[in-house]
């Protein structure tokens, strides 16, 4: 049992390291000019030509985030798992397959933005069909990000890991990612208002999943406290 409170907090430092490299991620490309979704094709060569170098670093952080991530979801599953099972329910592997399949449609993001910089230090303007590949990418993504926040959200209301505000916070950031997602073809057309949506989202799922890690790393034996399997949350102890 110790082992599996180990990892459990192994797991919440994971969601913690995963939130502060995509953050770190962006905070060295948007304030370069990172183009918007939907932004025209000659911003997007310009940026891509004048920050090759720059993206090259971004993106170095990415690799390391999805293995966070999928220990995150793991970890999460581990903990949810038993009272899930005495329900008959599978939330948390509902959140952990948007974890994975974020961390899949995220690689194809990424490997558009390596390619793009390529070309650029070759001397290659950028092209208007792989740029428009990448937004319809980076906002179709915002379905797994969805996934993943109903899954463990749902999943941790369910077992009593999470508080009821966390739990509503998590469906509140899912339904702006999923709105975003759904509006796709307009939010990669249009610059303009209708991108916010998937910007908040975003924003309160990087402060959804600190919490949660928080949560993870305070794990105390959760399955010695209910013969039923179900989480006590730490400070009710």
């Amino acid at each position: 049992m110790g082992s599996a409170t180990d990892f459990a907090r192994v797991s919440g430092l994971a969601a913690l390291g995963f939130a502060f490299l995509i953050v770190a991620g962006n905070v060295v490309l948007v304030p370069a000019g990172l183009p918007r979704t939907g932004s025209g094709i000659e911003e997007v060569d310009a940026f891509f030509r004048a920050h090759a170098d720059l993206v090259g670093l971004g993106s170095a952080f990415t690799p390391a985030a999805w293995i966070l991530a999928t220990v995150f979801g793991a970890g999460a599953v581990r903990v949810l798992w038993r009272s899930e099972r005495d329900r008959g329910e599978a939330w948390a592997l509902f959140g952990f397959a948007g974890l994975l399949l974020q961390n899949a449609v995220f690689a194809g993001v990424i490997a558009i933005r390596l390619a793009l910089a390529s070309t650029a230090a070759d001397g290659t303007g950028a092209n208007p069909g792989l740029w428009a590949l990448h937004d319809a990418l980076f906002t179709l993504n915002g379905t797994f990000l969805a996934l993943a926040l109903v899954g463990l959200s749902v999943g941790g209301l369910r077992a009593g890991l999470i508080r009821p505000w966390h739990g509503r916070w998590g469906l509140v950031a899912a339904a702006l990612l999923f709105g975003s997602a759904v509006l796709t073809t307009l939010v990669i057309d249009h610059t303009g208002p209708l991108g916010l949506l998937g910007l908040v989202g975003w924003l309160m799922w990087v402060v959804w999943i600190v919490v949660y890690g928080v949560v993870l790393t305070r794990a105390h034996r959760p399955w010695d406290r209910r013969a039923a399997g179900q989480w006590q949350h730490p400070s009710a102890g």
